[in-house]
């Protein structure tokens, strides 16, 4: 059955009418044509597919389409304003914390949210906070380092 949702998606006001099965990774994905999101599991095992959801990490495999009604909605599409990278962005590049892209945007959103929670980033909270999100390339090394950084710099 067909309904429609409102939702923010990454600063814009959108109206999208959704299945009731489908996930928010489809609507994401196939729908609206945010590849951005990554597909990988389809069951929250390895976490390529979160998301921000009213500024909380979610892995967008496990949320229903029409249970983000009313919410706001961030995807790595969204982070970069007016062509300029986000500073988490940014760090990902200096630290070479990206190889083969899959799981680099749930990285970056989570990281991108960890440093809007305050002072106190350190390398114990940033593995806390991505625990959960798989990468087979880089390592988690250079994911910590660069949202550590990312927070002395803000």
């Amino acid at each position: 059955m067909l309904r429609s949702i409102k939702v923010v998606l990454n600063g814009v006001e959108r109206t999208v009418d959704v299945e009731d099965h489908w996930t928010l990774l489809w609507l994401l994905r196939e729908k609206l044509k945010l590849k951005g999101t990554k597909h990988g599991c389809d069951r929250g095992d390895c976490g390529i597919c979160t998301v921000l959801v009213n500024n909380t990490p979610v892995k967008s495999c496990l949320v229903l389409a029409p249970e983000v009604n009313g919410a706001e909605i961030l995807t790595i599409e969204g982070l970069a304003k007016e062509g300029s990278l986000a500073p988490i962005q940014k760090s990902f590049i200096e630290h070479s914390a990206l190889q083969c892209g899959i799981c680099t945007a749930a990285f970056v959103l989570t990281g991108h949210w960890l440093l809007q929670q305050g002072d106190g980033v350190d390398r114990k909270r940033v593995a806390e906070a991505i625990d959960g999100i798989l990468c087979r390339c880089t390592g988690y090394r250079q994911i910590i380092e660069a949202i550590v950084d990312a927070a002395r710099k803000k």
